[in-house]
């Protein structure tokens, strides 16, 4: 009786062994040595600068894990878990989110497309890498539209059609799982972690020669409006971009659009931006297949006496293996006469919000980081 239930046992493991996902384990590990100057000293009279060992600024360090179950008929399950951390202290997020990047589970048809629920990057920080010179490295397209295109999407229902002739479609929408259908809840684990309900769509199109890219996304506040009397529209807002690759041998050359409109701001004080928009374009020279050399310029042009700045960059990465590289990058951000825009994609300073990199109105900030990742 003991071996007919052993034999059961076996029987049963192994098709249970048989029928589960695929899982792969992955992570990125980023570290480096950083300078910035134009940082306001403590008195706030003058500017200062700092050496700091970072985490993240080429890529972010994370890991997580991805799995697929095949059903049969062209129809698998998909799972994707993912979250950041630091490696120069080993700390989890701000919130402690164990994944606050990627929490998700769906069904995908090598037909229909693939539908997935549960928490992912918004489409604009997910997809806008590829599009962008350094490829959202800390220092890049987000740092002028302070973070409003590194946010994440809590309650998600996500749909990636399958490729049509090299299109292909986006689409995204984020349940504010409140009684008012478009308020959210404070402790959503976003960006901003006040995040309403938010949408998207994009298209896409890829050949071997050019790759372009729009988008239409909303991100409203836990009051269920766009922008706000303190962040203005960085935090929430309407946004439209539209761009593309163009590669030429060992050369690609990118420019992208990105406009940021609230529907109206009560009571914004002057400074608080109600509408902005930044052009960007880059070039980078694959000069061999370990090395790439990257050049771009960020601009961004914000109302209501926000200001304007440009964020000059250049740098590259040398790859030791298939899994490990070295990067460097110096970039210098120049500021209108009132504007405080950073390297860093920080939200504006405020009274009850001050942030440590903006620089004194009108002053300028200059960089330099070079470090190592290595990806598992």
């Amino acid at each position: 009786m003991k071996k007919a239930l052993l034999a059961a046992a076996l029987m049963s493991a192994g098709v249970i062994a048989h029928a589960q996902s695929s899982v792969t384990l992955f992570g990125r590990l980023d570290a480096g040595v950083e300078y910035m100057s134009g940082i306001p000293s403590t008195t706030g009279s003058g500017s200062t600068s700092r050496v700091k060992l970072e985490s993240g600024d080429w890529g972010t360090s994370l890991w997580g894990m991805k799995g697929v179950e095949d059903l049969g008929g062209g129809l698998s399950t998909v799972f994707h878990l993912e979250g950041s951390f630091s490696t120069a202290t080993g700390a989890l997020p701000g919130g402690g989110e164990l994944f606050n990047r990627y929490a998700l589970v769906g069904l995908s048809d090598t037909t229909y497309g693939t539908l997935t629920l549960g928490r992912e990057l918004t489409l604009d920080g997910e997809d806008l890498w590829a599009y962008d010179p350094f490829a959202q490295s800390s220092w890049s397209s987000a740092s002028l539209v302070r973070g409003r295109n590194w946010q994440a999407s809590s309650n998600n229902i996500n749909y990636d059609s399958q490729t049509f002739g090299g299109f292909a479609a986006r689409v995204q929408y984020s349940l504010g799982n409140t009684t008012n259908f478009n308020n959210g809840a404070t402790g959503n684990g976003g960006q901003f972690n006040n995040e309403g309900r938010s949408d998207a769509v994009e298209l896409k199109y890829n050949n071997s020669l050019v790759q372009l890219r729009a988008v239409y996304d909303e991100v409203r506040n836990v009051n269920g409006g766009l922008g706000d009397a303190t962040d203005g529209v960085w935090a929430s807002s309407r946004e439209y971009m539209a761009g593309g690759n163009l590669i030429l041998g060992p050369f690609t050359l990118n420019a992208m659009y990105d406009g940021l409109r609230s529907s109206g701001v009560n009571g914004a004080a002057t400074g608080v931006a109600t509408t902005a928009n930044q052009e960007y374009g880059g070039v980078t020279w694959h000069a061999t297949p370990a090395a790439q050399l990257i050049a771009a310029v960020y601009h961004v042009n914000a109302n209501n006496g926000a200001g304007n700045a440009t964020m000059y960059t250049i740098g590259g990465s040398y790859n030791l293996s298939k899994r490990t590289l070295l990067d460097i990058q110096v970039a210098s951000v120049r500021n209108s006469s009132n504007a405080t825009f950073s390297l860093e994609a920080n939200l504006p300073s405020t009274p009850g919000n001050p942030q440590a990199d903006n620089p004194l109105p009108g002053h300028s900030q200059t960089g330099v980081y070079a470090g190592i990742e290595h990806s598992f």
